[in-house]
C-alpha cells in the first residue's frame, strides 16, 4: 500500500508499505479514510529525519473505519467509524493524567515506539478500545461533515487545550499567535467560549484573512503598520488578558528569518499583569495526548455548534502529497487532508 515518508531534510516520497495485520487480540486495523499534513510536520521536515533505508513515515492525524477486529476487543465493531489519535494507549496503568506524555505515538521511524504514519491506507491500533474515538458517522455520512470530527483530536483538541491552559475564561481578551491550523482553531476556540476580543497575530496576510472571517482582529507584524504591541495597544491600551502560543520553535520575525525567542518576549509584552500565557508549539520532542476532550468538542459538532473544517483548504490524493508539503512550506495553504481511496 503506499505511505508518504520523508527520506531526507525536505523531500518526502510515496513508498510501498506492508498492509499491516493483527499482531495482538488488543489489537484493530483501521482503514484510512483521511489524513492530515500538520504544521508539527514541517519541524521534521526541515531536518534530515529520515532515510532511505529507514523513512520517516509521516501523520498523526487520522479518520478511517475500523476494518478488522481481534479476539479480545469488546467496544468496536467492524464498520465503525473512528478518529485514530496521534498517541495511543500503552497498556500500562498509570496515575497520570491521561493528557500526558504516552509511550505510544504515531509518526516517525519504523521502529518501537512509534507507530508507522497514518498518510496510507491501513494502520494496526494497539489497545484500540482505550486508543480509538468513536465518531457518530457512518457509510453514509458526507466525507464534508466527517472533516469536522477529523479535528477532535489533534488540531482542534490542541488549539482547545491550549485555551484552557491559559486561564481562559469567558470575557477575556485573547491575542494567539500563529494563523496556521491549530492557531486558527485556537482563536476560534476564543469565540466560541465567549472571549471579548480575540486578535490573530501572523505575517501571512491571507491566513488572517482567514482569522477576520469568523471575527478575530488581524494582526500583521509584517506589513509596515507597526510592531505587534502597537498594533494591539491600539485596541488594548493596557494589553490583553491571555496570549496563546501557537508556532513552535520556528517562528519567524517579519523578514522570515527564524528567531525562537521573538514570540515569547511578545506574548510577555503584550499580556498585562498576571495576565495567562498558553504555549502550544512545537519547542522540543514529546508528545501530548487531548483525548479527555475529544468527547466534549465532538458533542459542540453534532449539535451544529462548532464546525473546525473551516480550516481546511486542499483535499487530495496520496500522491500529491509531497508537491502540497512544499506549498505548505511555502505557507500557500493553511490545512491540506489527504482522501484516501480505499479498496
Amino acid at each position: 500500500m503506499p505511505a508518504d515518508g520523508l527520506t531526507k531534510a525536505l523531500s518526502d516520497s510515496i513508498i510501498g508499505w506492508p498492509v499491516p495485520t493483527l499482531r495482538d487480540p488488543t489489537d484493530v486495523i483501521v482503514g484510512i479514510n483521511a489524513s492530515g499534513i500538520c504544521g508539527t510536520n514541517l519541524h521534521t521536515y526541515h531536518l534530515a529525519s529520515g532515510s532511505p533505508e529507514a523513512p520517516y513515515l509521516y501523520g498523526h492525524e487520522g479518520l478511517g473505519v475500523v476494518n478488522e477486529v481481534g479476539d479480545a476487543v469488546q467496544f468496536l465493531n467492524v464498520g465503525d467509524y473512528v478518529i485514530v489519535p496521534d498517541n495511543v494507549d500503552d497498556g500500562q496503568w498509570t496515575q497520570e493524567p491521561i493528557n500526558f506524555v504516552r509511550n505510544k505515538f504515531f509518526s516517525g521511524a519504523p521502529n518501537e515506539p512509534s507507530l508507522p504514519g497514518l498518510q496510507t491506507a491501513y494502520v494496526r491500533v494497539p489497545f484500540a478500545d482505550n486508543s480509538l474515538i468513536p465518531i457518530p458517522a457512518n457509510s453514509s455520512t458526507p466525507f464534508e461533515e466527517l472533516l469536522d470530527y477529523f479535528f477532535v483530536d489533534d488540531s482542534f483538541a490542541t488549539a482547545w487545550s491550549g485555551l484552557s491552559w491559559s486561564g481562559f475564561q469567558p470575557g477575556d481578551s485573547v491575542a494567539v499567535f500563529g494563523a496556521g491550523p491549530v492557531g486558527l482553531l485556537a482563536a476560534y476556540s476564543a469565540t466560541l467560549r465567549g472571549a471579548s476580543k480575540v486578535y490573530s497575530v501572523d505575517r501571512v496576510q491571507w491566513r488572517l484573512d482567514v482569522a477576520a472571517s469568523f471575527g478575530a482582529i488581524p494582526i500583521n507584524f509584517a506589513n509596515g503598520t507597526g510592531s505587534i504591541a502597537d498594533q494591539i495597544r491600539v485596541h488594548e491600551p493596557n494589553g490583553v488578558r491571555l496570549t496563546v502560543e501557537c508556532v513552535g520553535y520556528e517562528a519567524e520575525i517579519a523578514n522570515g528569518t527564524v528567531d525562537s525567542t521573538i514570540k515569547i518576549r511578545n506574548m510577555v509584552d503584550i499580556t498585562v499583569p498576571n495576565g495567562g500565557l498558553g504555549l502550544l508549539g512545537v519547542m522540543a520532542t514529546g508528545d501530548a495526548a487531548f483525548n479527555d476532550v475529544a468527547a466534549e468538542l465532538a458533542n459542540l459538532i453534532e449539535s451544529g455548534k462548532a464546525k473546525p473544517s473551516f480550516i481546511v483548504s486542499d483535499i487530495i490524493d496520496i500522491e500529491d502529497a509531497p508537491e502540497t508539503y512544499q506549498k505548505f512550506d511555502r505557507r500557500e495553504i493553511v490545512k491540506a487532508v489527504i482522501r484516501t481511496k480505499l479498496e
